[in-house]
């Protein structure tokens, strides 16, 4: 459930504000404003910090004030022709705030939600995670200029230094764009506080990370030749800027033959671990490029003879700080996680 009794929100319609007194059902909440309960929808109401946020700063006119009871009709044209100017992507954590026993204001829980600031319509995998651990995850969409209600996390929990990622595509796919762009972050406990302090000093409404600009273009598969072959029309790139030329990272990679090739049928065994081991090796490369801290690669149960192999290549790779192959709900005993070096 998005809300709870004695959340504030704020009325869309009248930028009235109020609290939450009742749940009603999945869809409705009984509200109070100025003294007057009655019901609205969810769409109709919000959070009023994450209102403030998600507008953009416009100089205040005095205007009279406009109450529920003598709202106009709203102008579908107007607001169709409203301007929204692209902002990228956000993860944006909302501190909700409670009085103690000695009637300080502390922080209870986080709530987090996704905010779309493009004009593209994304589908998406989010995951949160504590100390390696996934604690919660969702497979969803979010429209263009939309913002979008994840989960909360206990503020308690952020001692444990939760790390979020979230894998992004396009709901209408797109040859020019990457089929897939994943981006993590890992946010640590003094970091909070102090952005928390932050907040109440500057009056500021919510805590905002940036995921990403822009979505990606689709980049070409081109190796690195030598100078001398451009004039026959081969690519060249400055190796300071090659990782921008590079095909997305993946945190989680699944080496099953049948989420490779449609024709394994026909392949003998040594032909299956042979592509299998090539596929490893792309992956391992891309996480390295990108900086990722770890990769998780799926090779099944089976013989053992795919997990032993990638075990022997990991204990030779500087850039590997540990991996381990313990169970995990859900892979069983089939996936492998590997921990790079900062």
């Amino acid at each position: 459930m998005k809300y709870e009794i004695g959340d504030e929100i704020i009325v869309l319609h009248s930028n009235e504000e109020g609290r939450v007194v009742e749940l009603m059902n999945e869809k409705m909440v009984m509200i109070e404003v100025r003294g007057v309960k009655f019901p609205a929808y969810m769409d109709q109401i919000d959070f009023p910090y994450f209102y403030r946020f998600s507008k953009k700063p416009v100089v205040e006119t005095k205007k009279p004030k406009v109450f529920l009871d003598n709202l106009p009709k709203e102008n579908a044209k107007a607001k169709s022709s409203e301007i929204k100017v692209a902002d990228g992507v956000w993860l944006v954590i909302i501190p909700k705030f409670s009085l103690d026993d000695f009637n300080d204001e502390v922080v209870e829980l986080l709530k987090i939600y996704l905010v779309n600031k493009t004009d593209l319509n994304l589908s998406f995998i989010y995951k949160q995670q504590f100390l390696q651990e996934v604690n919660f995850e969702i497979h969803n969409q979010i429209g263009k200029f939309q913002d979008f209600y994840l989960h909360d996390i206990n503020f308690e929990t952020v001692n444990d230094s939760p790390s979020f990622s979230v894998d992004f595509s396009l709901q209408t796919p797109d040859k020019k764009k990457a089929e897939h762009f994943e981006t993590s972050l890992k946010i640590k406990p003094k970091q909070v506080f102090q952005k928390i302090e932050e907040m109440k000093d500057k009056n500021l409404p919510t805590i905002p990370y940036k995921l990403f600009d822009t979505y990606p273009d689709r980049v070409e598969d081109n190796k690195l030749e030598l100078t001398q072959l451009a004039n026959k029309g081969f690519k060249i790139y400055q190796a300071q800027h090659a990782r921008q030329h590079l095909e997305p990272a993946r945190s989680v990679v699944d080496l099953h033959i049948e989420k490779l090739t449609d024709d394994w049928q026909d392949m003998t065994n040594i032909e299956i671990l042979s592509m299998q081991l090539k596929e490893f090796e792309k992956w391992y490369d891309l996480s390295i490029a990108h900086h990722q801290p770890s990769l998780t690669i799926i090779h099944g149960v089976g013989t053992g003879k795919l997990k032993d192999e990638i075990h022997e290549r990991l204990k030779v790779k500087k850039a590997v700080k540990s991996f381990v192959n313990k169970y995990d709900v859900r892979y069983g005993y089939g996936a492998t996680e590997i921990y790079f070096n900062a």
